[in-house]
């Protein structure tokens, strides 16, 4: 079983459909079993799978002993892949109940997931340096970087490789790749901003990128993944070709 952290440091870095379609990609065209964790309070993963994040449990209460992992765990529309919802509770859960007072809560999810039968586990993180995200790279045997080609991306990527790189020295985290999306091939600064990303992240830039396409935002709306919605759309053939990629490099 592998555990992968999909991580950015901002928003709007298409962290979401990523985690989504690579979970979905895996079961449909690989055959695999994988599990999508749901971390950020925001919730989107959730949404975007068609589920009401008010109606579910998230990871908060099995975090807290409150739960075992698999009350928690529901079946998507892909058969294979499952996943763990997430609410608001998970905003603060470090700071509330048994995980308050525990010194090392940061290695709990780590413990949670080890005894789970799944090929792959992604973990769909916050945009932001939290303990969620902490947690979540503690967890995973990889991290996949989500990015954009614009100013604020490439900073968010600075920050992202440091705090990274403290804890692989601790846990033996490698980072998988760099994955890019809303990729305009025509871009003006494409140039500039791939060679930032890869001092950054050396040797990481994934060469499969996804090109902006309405046809992600239509699946969000039906609650699907685009390969129910627009199997032939140009962001599920680089979906695909991402999924591949990534195969080859695990």
């Amino acid at each position: 079983m592998k555990i992968i952290a999909v991580s950015s440091f901002k928003g709007g870095t298409a962290k979401t459909s990523t985690s989504l379609h690579i979970g979905a990609s895996l079961c449909k065209h690989h055959q695999k079993k994988v599990l999508l964790i749901d971390f950020d309070a925001q919730a989107n993963l959730t949404t975007g799978l068609g589920f009401d994040p008010d109606e579910q449990d998230s990871m908060a209460p099995v975090l807290q002993g409150e739960k075992a992992i698999e009350e928690v765990i529901l079946p998507t529309c892909i058969p294979g892949m499952d996943i763990i919802p997430a609410d608001t509770w998970l905003e603060r859960v470090e700071v509330s109940g048994s995980l308050a007072a525990d010194r090392y809560s940061h290695e709990r999810l780590k413990e949670i997931l080890r005894p789970l039968d799944y090929d792959y586990i992604f973990i769909d993180t916050p945009p932001s340096l939290c303990w969620l995200t902490e947690s979540s790279l503690i967890a995973a045997h990889y991290s996949l970087v989500c990015a954009t080609p614009e100013f604020y991306s490439v900073k968010g990527l600075q920050r992202l490789s440091l705090f990274i790189n403290n804890i692989s020295e601790r846990h033996g985290l490698k980072v998988l790749g760099v994955a890019l999306s809303f990729w305009n091939p025509r871009g003006k600064s494409n140039d500039a901003f791939l060679s930032v990303t890869e001092q950054t992240f050396p040797g990481k830039l994934l060469q499969a990128k996804v090109r902006r396409d309405i046809a992600v935002s239509e699946a969000t709306i039906y609650g699907k993944p685009i390969f129910e919605t627009a199997p032939k759309s140009r962001a599920a053939l680089d979906y695909c070709a991402l999924t591949k990629e990534i195969l080859q490099r695990i």
